[in-house]
């Protein structure tokens, strides 16, 4: 409009192309400059993730209220003219996305949306972004607003028939000694944490008090459940003749050993999980000992990773089999989730089945061309006094612990 009013010397069409531009760039200005969180109209988010943490492919529920932080004018303007848009990353929203549902008033927004996680991790969710113009419609401006939210996502576990004739006799015949009756045993008053199933509701009638028995798990072994991480992917060493595992795999090996964990502590068992490491130091690594340790176990699953290359995957499983051989405790048990390894990662394996009770899974991924290996492996573990079987990669978590506890007979 402008240079058409200067071509065609109209001053009052010059005057007028200069007015929009000028409230083009006024309306530009004050967007662009304001911050919605701040100021007399200052907004805030608050986003809840129900449950947290999340289990993956299971749903969750997610809602999210943009308010003013205090009733103003200036602040239902705002409102009034903003358009939301919330982030996730792939991981949570899974494949169909996010459908929300929104409900307005004149002081808040609320969203309220579901998640099907589709991968174990911490994975991201926001900022909100929002989209507002200015009051005649001339400038629209995108910003975030309010922080991420970084959601857990627990491995799916399922509930393993741990309570096996071998687990019972291996259990009686370690210790050598009957195990106490409920009269044997030492009362206690309850504390938060305390499994339930402990309670003697007999004392806790005649008391008038909640007691529990302080020594139910006298005579039960500890259980310890090794995950080999070199079964998760890992990034290709240069040269190196091995394909990274496949994605599906290694969760599948992180969701196996977690279901054994999670149902050995079940089963009243002290139970902890550890994973294959250059550095280990298994002083820290304590024993679950109640239902209120499961939340633990699984915490400790969500940022598992893969080694760097096959060769840290050989080197950590040797330096954690030599610490868990030297800090191991009377009687414990050790389950491991395996892949092949190296001979000496073999032979430092093998040291623990000479001295204790050992149990491994063999897994075999899915278009693995080390067969040898695993052969080797097997082999060698098995002469050492391993009960050993070995697993296709993505079978049935019940069919694989299954086909464990039938050799361990």
């Amino acid at each position: 409009m402008v240079p058409l009013g200067l071509v065609l010397t109209l001053p009052d069409l010059v005057g007028l192309g200069a007015a929009a531009l000028l409230a083009v760039a006024v309306a530009w200005v004050a967007i662009g400059t304001q911050r919605l969180e701040s100021g007399r109209g200052a907004l805030h988010v608050t986003r809840a993730v129900t449950p947290n943490p999340v289990v993956r492919d299971r749903t969750a529920e997610v809602s999210l209220l943009v308010a003013a932080h205090h009733a103003s004018g200036a602040a239902y303007e705002r409102l009034s003219r903003l358009r939301l848009s919330e982030q996730a990353a792939h991981e949570l929203a899974g494949h169909q996305g996010i459908r929300a549902r929104v409900s307005a008033r004149a002081d808040r927004i609320a969203v309220h949306y579901s998640l099907t996680p589709t991968r174990r991790g911490r994975w991201s969710l926001g900022p909100l972004l929002t989209t507002r113009t200015d009051v005649f419609g001339l400038v629209r401006a995108t910003q975030p607003l309010g922080a991420a939210t970084h959601v857990p996502v627990w491995p799916r576990t399922v509930e393993l028939a741990v309570r096996t004739r071998s687990v019972g006799d291996v259990d009686h015949s370690a210790t050598g000694a009957r195990l106490q009756s409920t009269d044997d045993s030492v009362l206690r008053e309850y504390v938060a944490g305390d499994d339930p199933r402990r309670v003697h509701w007999a004392s806790a009638a005649r008391r008038g008090q909640l007691m529990v028995r302080a020594d139910e798990s006298a005579g039960v072994r500890p259980v310890t459940v090794l995950l080999d991480r070199s079964l998760l992917p890992h990034w290709q060493e240069a040269g190196s003749p091995r394909r990274p595992a496949a994605v599906d795999d290694g969760e599948w090996a992180v969701e196996l050993a977690a279901s054994i964990a999670t149902s050995f502590l079940d089963a009243g068992h002290p139970t902890r999980l550890l994973t294959t490491t250059v550095a280990p130091s298994l002083e820290g690594e304590r024993f679950a000992t109640t239902r209120a340790s499961r939340s633990a176990l699984l915490d400790a699953c969500v940022d598992i990773r893969g080694h760097r290359g096959s060769a840290e995957g050989n080197h950590a499983t040797s330096t954690t089999a030599r610490a868990l051989r030297l800090a191991r405790t009377p009687g414990e048990i050790v389950i491991a989730v395996l892949g092949p390894h190296d001979p000496d990662a073999r032979h430092k394996l093998a040291a623990l089945g000479a001295e204790g009770t050992c149990w491994a899974i063999l897994v075999t991924p899915r278009g693995a061309g080390f067969q040898h290996e695993m052969d080797e492996t097997a082999a060698e573990l098995s002469t050492s006094g391993w009960q050993v079987s070995t697993s296709e990669a993505r079978t049935d978590p019940e069919r694989a612990w299954a086909l464990l506890a039938e050799r361990a007979r």
